[in-house]
């Protein structure tokens, strides 16, 4: 399951940016949640985010729906 949401991510970002090879995706798995922090180039960032945080939004609730059927609940957390 954690592979295939990495790469869930990484086919999501990947295109949006225009650094792909600086995309980077760590799993941070505790007791109750996994937290997938998604680091990008700092002139990528804005990509990501987008206008109000939109694109980054819909990233988020297709990671959280990809992760429904999880029993630990999913965070992705975007830095740069």
């Amino acid at each position: 399951m954690t592979v295939e949401m990495k790469e869930l991510i990484e086919a999501i970002v990947k295109p949006l940016v225009d650094l792909p090879e600086l995309v980077e995706i760590t799993e941070l798995e505790q007791e109750h949640q996994i937290i997938y922090r998604l680091s990008v180039h700092k002139g990528d960032v804005g990509k990501v985010i987008g206008k109000q945080g939109r694109i980054a939004k819909a990233i988020r609730t297709v990671v959280y729906a990809a992760g429904s059927n999880s029993s630990k609940r999913i965070q992705l957390e975007i830095n740069d």
